[in-house]
């Protein structure tokens, strides 16, 4: 998916103070994807430079791993990595719990906070720990390929002629090759397996026969093939917005593109009914007219010159991710409707994506996981006829999502083959999911369900957010609760569906939301689904 969100801006913390590093040198190898022979050295633990990490007494160091699983005394890069230890009696401990947020490409550095928003003091049992995957963030090497990549009022996404066809595809091929002058032998160690093997050297450095985990979006791939490898030595893992093994990685951005279409009207449907607030139309259908109508006018003449067709799209794209922000989308688009005023619709965009040196870490990283977890298609003929047939069910984002996938099409490092998830040997897990997740859809979960028969899923009925757990919802969060404090699990039911239904992530009120805003510093919960939704599915 397209999200890219500047997390350290969406938290309000420094995140880390590591520059790019020199690129590293090894002879490439195939990724080895289990039971590697590696023992670590001791994590030196230290001060945070994450403000909010600090505040939380949080600590951070460096993981060394070996940039090639199977030449382990080779050459080493480090993994940034923080902890937030537990607040309980010893006899009462349960362990460290992993996280990640996603991506792939996601920071997950600030992520050991998650254990405050766990209802009932049940994850105080716990040590939170966060982790920036190899390539990422603050870990070193980090890998940035353009950092203007994403600039303003870009070529128009859906190739309407051969010549803009032929600019994205250029544009795309060039992405490509920076990325591979840029990323030099790490771009060949970068697949999900070599991020598990990493998570397992992490349990060893942390002194554990076992993990916990929690993982969101990507990071409940990550968690799937690391039960597939390792089961016995999973004691607990939460999955929330589960990625679908059988569609990795291609066709599972066409499927996207038809759930965040039918989002995106649920949205505009919303809009509709608060008209006596944003004043774009009685009806979703001419909320959503009127989104294409400016679409349009914004190809011919761009607001404030920077915000062209190609940006909007970006800027409407979170409202298909989950219910938060809706309000502060609207209001953009109702002040540049009924004012001419486009200052809301560049802060938006701007809050989402950076420019500049490193700014493109995510977006590289996301491309360099998933171009060589799998072979994508090689032939630009079959991608112009799949997307054009979506495009023709689902034109909010198809082409979008395209090009934003299309450098795999010459991705400089060879491709890999995906493990088959197969969870049979693991333990009882806990699967979440919302029933109209467009980032992951629900189709996912199940499948996720069908091949961890211990499991038991959470249904989040009829809404659209994803990876929403911990949100607040109290019938979710009180299930995750229990989970983690006993191993309780919902009962599961006959066939393929649901285990558990629970009311979804309420969608916003907009007078309430505007007498409560607050300014504030510290990681919230609205901060904590940024980050997540930010680290992209």
């Amino acid at each position: 998916m397209r999200k890219i969100v500047a997390i350290a801006a969406a938290v309000g913390v420094v995140v880390g103070g590591v520059a790019l590093a020199p690129t590293v040198s090894a002879t490439p190898a195939e990724a080895v994807p289990a039971q590697v022979a590696y023992d670590p050295a001791p994590i030196a633990w230290g001060t945070c430079a994450s403000a909010a990490l600090a505040r939380r007494g949080a600590e951070c160091g460096f993981l060394e791993v070996p940039l090639d699983y199977a030449r382990p005394t080779g050459t080493k890069i480090k993994i940034a990595v923080s902890r937030i230890k537990a607040k309980v009696a010893r006899e009462q401990y349960q362990g460290v719990m992993i996280t990640n947020p996603g991506g792939p490409g996601g920071s997950g550095l600030t992520l050991s906070v998650l254990g405050e928003f766990v209802p009932d003091g049940a994850g105080l049992a716990y040590d939170w720990i966060g982790f920036d995957p190899r390539g990422v963030g603050s870990s070193r090497p980090s890998l940035s390929c353009d950092g203007n990549y994403f600039s303003y009022n870009r070529p128009f996404y859906v190739p309407v002629t051969p010549e803009l066809e032929k600019t994205w595809l250029d544009r795309s091929k060039g992405y490509s090759a920076a990325c591979g002058a840029a990323g030099g032998d790490l771009l060949d160690h970068v697949k999900t397996t070599d991020t598990v093997n990493d998570v397992d050297v992490l349990r060893k450095a942390l002194g554990q026969q076992q993990i916990n985990y929690y993982g969101f979006s990507y990071g409940t791939y990550l968690g799937q093939v690391y039960a597939t490898l390792y089961p016995e030595r999973v004691r607990r893992m939460v999955l929330d917005g589960n990625v679908d093994a059988r569609k990795v990685w291609y066709e599972a951005n066409l499927v996207q593109d038809v759930a965040f279409d039918k989002n995106m009207s649920i949205y505009f449907d919303w809009i509709a009914e608060h008209d006596a607030v944003y004043h774009l139309g009685t009806s979703g259908k001419d909320v959503q007219k009127l989104f294409y109508v400016q679409q349009a006018k914004l190809l011919k003449e761009p607001a404030g010159g920077v915000i062209g067709p190609d940006e909007w799209v970006d800027i409407f794209l979170p409202a298909g991710y989950y219910v938060f922000g809706w309000e502060g989308i609207a209001e953009a688009f109702s002040a540049w409707v009924n004012n001419g005023d486009f200052s809301g619709l560049k802060a938006l965009y701007d809050s989402a994506n950076g420019q500049g040196p490193g700014s493109d870490n995510g977006f590289a990283m996301y491309l360099a996981v998933q171009c060589t977890d799998v072979q994508w298609p090689t032939s630009w003929n079959r991608w112009r006829a799949d997307n054009w047939r979506t495009f023709l069910r689902a034109p909010f984002e198809t082409w979008g999502n395209a090009w934003f996938n299309a450098p795999c099409l010459t991705w400089p490092a060879k491709a890999g083959k995906p493990v088959k998830v197969d969870g049979r040997k693991a333990p009882g897990i806990l699967l979440i999911s919302e029933t109209l997740d467009a980032a992951t859809p629900f189709e996912g979960s199940l499948e996720t369900r069908a091949r961890f028969p211990k499991s038991s899923l959470v249904e989040g009925v009829g809404g659209t957010t994803h990876a929403g757990s911990l949100n607040g919802v109290s019938c979710v969060d009180n299930l995750v609760a229990a989970y983690l404090a006993t191993g309780e699990l919902p009962a599961r039911k006959p066939g393929r569906v649901s285990d558990s239904k629970c009311d979804p992530v309420p969608r916003p009120d907009p007078q309430a939301t505007a007498r409560q805003r607050t300014a504030g510093a510290d990681i919230t919960r609205g901060d904590l689904q940024e980050l997540i939704a930010g680290a992209r599915p």
